[in-house]
């Protein structure tokens, strides 16, 4: 074993022991490997090399930042508030109102980050709290947020996706396309299984708004509704772009 594999061991190891965040803690242990690394074609000139070489053909990588930035930014304010009051407000008056909320605000908020961890981390968390304090069991709550979590890799933008269009070179806007109605029949799906559970069990109905608490909900929670639209805008313009210059180069060779 030469001196720089063992020094990436024993930065992993220091990172359990020191309780540093894995990702920190990987990424300290690959910058001291390349440090001690022999060789005039290895160290950090290769690895900056390797970076800058490959940046042109994964800059698609962006996306994935952006996405979890862009759902930070609204779960900073009350927007996390204004979608379960929007959820609830469109099925609140049904036996078990507040399981079928859950499936919803995982709908939604996979639409603004592509992430399973983090609609289960975000409004997961706080729809689990809701759901024991009405007497719902636990163990339901936490199995259907995990469930409903499952949309977000699957309902645009998803960021596995953003990761097969990277490595296959298919079309990003053509992956989000066809992950929206998978992600709604899954959502669909979920909602039948809560409707016959809230029906064996006697789950209880939730809060009724007025209509015109629902549309004051609905306004607010609009910029989180609008993101998956906004995203798939955004992406028929370079889409249509990159279609016409692969048609060209195929035209050409």
């Amino acid at each position: 074993m030469n001196w720089a594999l063992l020094v990436f061991f024993l930065c992993f190891v220091a990172t359990f022991l020191l309780s540093i965040p894995i990702g920190p803690g990987m990424l300290m242990s690959a910058i001291f490997y390349f440090v001690v690394a022999p060789g005039p074609a290895k160290g950090i000139g290769m690895m900056a090399n390797q970076f800058l070489m490959n940046l042109n053909t994964h800059f698609i990588l962006i996306a994935v930042p952006l996405f979890i930035f862009t759902a930070n930014v609204m779960n900073s304010g009350t927007v996390t508030d204004m979608i379960f009051n929007f959820a609830t407000g469109l099925v609140g008056r049904w036996k078990g109102s507040l399981a079928h909320v859950n499936v919803i605000d995982s709908l939604i908020f996979s639409g603004m980050t592509g992430s399973a961890v983090a609609d289960a981390s975000g409004p997961g968390l706080m729809d689990i709290t809701v759901m024991r304090r009405a007497g719902y069991d636990p163990a339901f709550a936490c199995a259907l947020t995990a469930s409903s979590a499952t949309i977000g890799p699957v309902f645009p933008p998803s960021i596995p996706m953003v990761f097969y269009a990277m490595l296959s070179g298919a079309s990003i806007g053509a992956l989000f396309m066809g992950g929206m109605v998978p992600g709604v029949l899954m959502a669909a799906f979920l909602m039948a299984y809560v409707a016959i559970i809230a029906a064996r069990r006697n789950y209880p109905t939730g809060k009724r708004y007025r209509l015109l608490e629902f549309l004051v909900y609905t306004l607010k929670s609009l910029p989180a509704l609008l993101t998956p639209v906004i995203l798939l805008g955004g992406n028929t313009g370079p889409m249509v772009a990159a279609e016409a210059v692969r048609a060209q180069a195929k035209a050409g060779s």
